[in-house]
């Protein structure tokens, strides 16, 4: 064997405060890739999702409606229950119904109880404030959003959908075969390839500068988004976590990145692995633009719907512009108020002392059922006032081949 290739200089993305101190203090360990690496991570920019993107040519090839009706009935009922299913529908199912060998099913019990626990915090800050809005600053992945338009309109109903998915996923049992979780995943993977079908249609799509869309990187990216960011996302606002919880999370989302249709090479086997590839995604997609502030004031920005909702919002944008630092936060146009940042403090320090709850007998279930209801309920609200679909039916216009 030759000498160990040397390792690559952390990207400015990271070099900057916090994150140049989140990657000193959290990995526990060097998670700098080599040029080899980067290079292997590289070549997934260019793969979309090929069994998804059968699916989509399926629709296309079908009457219109045909398609997509099976497509339900094999995610409701099981692939033989439709007569005569198409080889691509046959091949989709066989690769979602195939449960890995290395599947434990107490780590899911456990971390959907943990997501649970989470609560409000996890739900209205740490998926909007850190994984959501950080993930703005990925340029590349920002094009599709900024592409179907009337951002403002769009950005708080794509929030709900995205978090009454996340609640299926994680709410006990949500991932059985037919629970909302699973079923949930496997439309939203099918809406996805819509998407990237839409946008490889495109004239101006810049492959040079924007890689595939809805690509292998992103699609990783985003799995990253909800276990690593949403649990320090958590952390930051005084959540503790045991090793055993961590660990059970990962092993979480590394199922839930199977059946999304991120590929078996990237998918994250535990936090060590994840931390590598958030070096990865800093290093090769962290380049926010114009489209990234947009994306975030659609977010953040005020639409005048009462001194309630206002003040949430702005206590979410400071919560934001603590954890992702001042150069993120001003890029993305995040505003500056000192006293709600204090506030946002204040917060993390209440809950850091109430989580010694774990010294109290029944404690912790208490908290895991009122952190559901509270979650819920939440959700449940934002999703009946903007409007939202769990079906994602509207990107079915998408399989057109006009």
């Amino acid at each position: 064997m030759g000498p160990t290739p040397e390792k690559l200089p952390n990207p400015p993305a990271l070099t900057v405060f916090p994150f140049s101190l989140f990657m000193r203090l959290l990995p526990g360990q060097d998670v700098r890739a080599t040029a080899p690496q980067r290079e292997s991570f590289r070549r997934f920019a260019d793969l979309g999702d090929p069994l998804a993107d059968d699916l989509v040519a399926m629709i296309q090839r079908l009457p219109t409606g045909q398609g997509r009706a099976m497509f339900e009935t094999a995610v409701e009922q099981g692939v033989d229950a439709v007569p005569e299913p198409p080889e691509e529908l046959v091949a989709f199912f066989a690769s979602v119904d195939d449960q890995p060998y290395w599947l434990d099913h107490d780590k899911l019990e456990l971390a959907a109880r943990v997501s649970m626990r989470t609560g409000v915090v996890g739900i209205g800050l740490a998926l909007p404030g850190l994984a959501l809005t950080g993930g703005y600053l990925a340029s590349k992945a920002d094009k599709p959003l900024v592409g179907t338009g009337d951002l403002q309109r769009m950005a708080p109903r794509r929030l709900n959908e995205t978090a009454t998915w996340y609640i299926d996923v994680t709410s006990p049992g949500g991932l059985d075969r037919f629970a909302d979780g699973f079923t949930g995943t496997l439309r939203v993977r099918l809406m996805h390839a819509l998407v990237r079908a839409a946008m490889n249609r495109r004239e101006d799509w810049d492959y040079d500068n924007w890689d595939a869309p809805v690509n292998q990187v992103q699609l990783a990216g985003t799995l990253m988004l909800f276990s690593l960011a949403n649990l320090a996302g958590c952390q930051a606002m005084g959540m503790r976590f045991s090793d055993r919880e961590r660990d059970a999370v990962f092993h979480f989302w590394r199922y839930v990145g199977l059946l999304m249709g991120v590929h078996p090479e990237l998918v994250p086997t535990s936090e060590a692995d994840t931390w590598r590839l958030f070096w990865l995604e800093a290093d090769t997609e962290f380049e926010p633009d114009e489209d990234s502030f947009l994306l975030a004031q659609a977010l953040h920005a005020d639409r005048d719907e009462g001194w309630a909702t206002e003040l949430g919002r702005a206590y979410l944008s400071s919560y934001s512009r603590l954890i992702l630092g001042k150069t993120n936060a001003d890029r993305l146009g995040l505003v500056d108020n000192k006293g709600l940042q204090a506030a946002v403090l204040a917060t993390s320090a209440l809950n850091r002392a109430l989580e010694y709850r774990r010294l109290l007998p029944g404690m912790t279930w208490l908290s895991e059922e009122l952190g559901q209801r509270a979650r819920k309920g939440l959700v449940s609200r934002g999703l009946m006032e903007t409007g939202g679909d769990r079906s994602y039916g509207r990107h079915d216009q998408l399989a057109a081949t006009g």
